[in-house]
């Protein structure tokens, strides 16, 4: 059975802040791509190396402030810390059945 959109996005962030490789992979379309502020239309392989070990920079997992599901689009805002301070972003995630395939990231400043 697949996911809602939103409920994918919710547990392939949660796989990220847990550091669960094998979970977060399953859940990414071959063809994944992730955008951010440093990282320009990074693929699968990138992500994995590159992103998904930064998980401990956080200072626990991110708390999601609002979550919408728009033309296939899930516009997930969420709040996190960092050394103490909150910051905010903003992602846009592109899911088709049940697989994350894009994954753009705003950066916002500190709260």
């Amino acid at each position: 059975m697949t996911l809602p959109r939103r409920e994918t996005v919710l547990r392939f962030m949660r796989a990220f802040h847990q550091q669960e490789r094998d979970v977060a992979e399953s859940m990414m379309a071959d063809d994944f791509v992730f955008t951010s502020p440093q990282d320009d239309h990074i693929d699968k392989r990138a992500w994995l190396e590159r992103c998904f070990p930064s998980a401990d920079h956080f200072d626990g997992p991110a708390r999601t402030l609002q979550i919408i599901d728009v033309d296939g689009l899930v516009l997930h805002r969420y709040e996190y810390d960092v050394a103490g301070r909150t910051y905010r972003n903003m992602e846009a995630i592109r899911v088709q059945v049940g697989m994350v395939c894009e994954v753009e990231v705003y950066f916002g400043g500190a709260v």
